[in-house]
């Protein structure tokens, strides 16, 4: 089994350069396998200069990388590059980062809400016990806030121990969405 890669904090240049709409939609579709710059483009309904600029960027932040074992001839294969990225506090943030990282944030949620819609209208058509893998859980409880990071720590932990990569997982194993969220009540 692979282990995660270690946490790293991203800088401000590198928050600009994936919080660019088209790049966030390019790591999109790259979560769920590799693809070429001309895929992408008839995926996405781009042409394939704006995809190949948008990956050369991307990569240069370390967010993509080649496949080599892929390549045919000029055609140049990307992927993720598993990372484990950790966002400065937003006390430590420019006022612009805040505007990007708040940008960014919204935009996954979008993304994460409509594939749980997707999710849900398709459910039914899944194998075996997957149409019950919809796993959710509310609740609200009275912590400090050296007490809400030892929560989120734990959390992370967790995740990690069960941390893939593409190459990694089991046959039987889906791309699963997992989603930490944890704020104070506004109204407290």
């Amino acid at each position: 089994m692979t282990s995660a890669p270690p946490p790293e904090e991203l800088d401000p240049d590198a928050l600009k350069a994936v919080t660019h709409p088209l790049r966030r939609r390019i790591l999109g579709v790259l979560s769920a396998g590799p693809a070429t710059a001309t895929k992408l483009a008839q995926t996405l309904g781009e042409n394939t200069g704006a995809t190949s600029y948008h990956l050369r960027e991307l990569a240069r932040f370390g967010f993509v990388e080649d496949v080599p074992e892929l390549a045919r001839g000029k055609e140049r294969w990307w992927r993720t590059r598993p990372r484990d990225i950790r966002w400065p506090r937003r006390s430590e943030q420019s006022a612009e980062s805040r505007v990007l990282f708040d940008d960014m944030q919204r935009q996954g949620f979008e993304d994460d809400l409509e594939k749980l819609n997707r999710f849900a209208e398709k459910r039914d058509e899944l194998p075996g016990g997957w149409p019950d893998a919809l796993l959710f859980s509310r609740g609200a409880t009275w912590l400090t806030e050296e007490e809400l990071q030892q929560l989120w720590h734990d959390y992370m932990e967790l995740f990690r121990r069960y941390w893939r990569t593409e190459e990694d997982r089991s046959p039987e194993a889906r791309r699963v969405i997992v989603r930490w969220l944890a704020f104070p009540d506004p109204g407290e």
